[in-house]
């Protein structure tokens, strides 16, 4: 709806991998009660696609699916619930599917020929994966002279004492990672607490 934040108001997207379905309301506390209301739940496993309808019908929360490797899977997300979707590699097939619905799309890319390609459908928001294992930093200080019109979502590798000099970086628009949800067993407030320490480093967009 009109108003309403999407994906590319936030600079932080906590991702959740579910391996216990009792883990999912935690997830969702957590991140509401820590001032930081959007997830990829990552269609990884039994548990994803459930989660994520579970996650997506609170509300309060904007979800979108991560690790979507198919049209399939894309189409079952949406109807799930979703608000947008993450793919870990750059599938043209699903980039369309996505632009067709209306849903945004942040595909992964690492190599200077996936970004190409990413440009040529039309997107200049993408995802750097896995970062951590390929320069981080300085592959995105690479990028960034070449591709002035594109920015980057870094994820793997991103961590709580390395966000604030990812966010810095004048080539990215959001970081990505799993450590916010990672306490979900230990219950919500685990969750909150780590929203909350992430959402402080990440300050203001400006």
């Amino acid at each position: 709806m009109t108003g309403e934040p999407t994906l590319f108001d936030h600079r932080v997207v906590p991702l959740a991998s579910i391996a216990d379905p009792s883990h999912v309301a935690a997830v969702g506390d957590g991140l509401v009660a820590g001032g930081l209301p959007v997830v990829e739940v990552a269609l990884r496993g039994e548990h994803g696609l459930p989660a994520l309808a579970e996650l997506a019908a609170r509300g309060d929360l904007l979800v979108g699916a991560g690790t979507v490797l198919s049209v399939e899977q894309a189409r079952a997300a949406l109807d799930a619930g979703a608000g947008f979707l993450v793919t870990p590699g750059l599938d043209a097939e699903v980039v369309r599917f996505a632009q067709a619905s209306g849903v945004p799309i942040v595909p992964g890319v690492l190599t200077p020929t996936e970004v190409q390609a990413a440009i040529r459908l039309g997107l200049t928001r993408l995802k750097l994966f896995p970062a951590g294992m390929f320069g981080g930093l300085r592959l995105l200080s690479a990028y960034a002279d070449v591709y002035r019109d594109v920015r980057f979502m870094p994820s793997g590798g991103i961590r709580q004492e390395n966000l604030a000099e990812h966010l810095a970086h004048p080539a990215v628009f959001a970081a990505s990672g799993s450590w916010i949800t990672a306490g979900a067993g230990e219950g919500a407030e685990s969750v909150a607490a780590a929203a909350r320490a992430a959402v402080g480093r990440a300050g203001s967009r400006g």
